[in-house]
């Protein structure tokens, strides 16, 4: 599976919860339709079936950005000294 970049996928996590949130305070046709379309983007992004699983999977991507670029960092204050 190809990971997404990380400022696509916090994009769309940021959709989703937006979408979410309208439909649950106001949910018409148009919100219905914005969060489908969020869950789906973000189901493919990360490979899932079910948002459950998609929102895992991100968590998941989230933290190895995050130790990936820990790591980077680490390696370059080794190279820096």
């Amino acid at each position: 599976m190809l990971l997404p970049a990380e400022k696509q996928l916090r994009t769309v996590l940021a959709q989703f919860a937006q979408a979410r949130i309208e439909h649950d305070v106001r949910p018409t046709g148009r919100t219905s339709r914005a969060l489908e379309d969020a869950t789906y983007t973000l189901c493919v992004m990360t490979g899932s079936r079910t948002t459950e699983q998609a929102l895992r999977a991100a968590d998941a991507l989230l933290e190895r950005y995050l130790a990936d670029r820990e790591t980077t960092g680490q390696q370059n204050a080794t190279l820096a000294a």
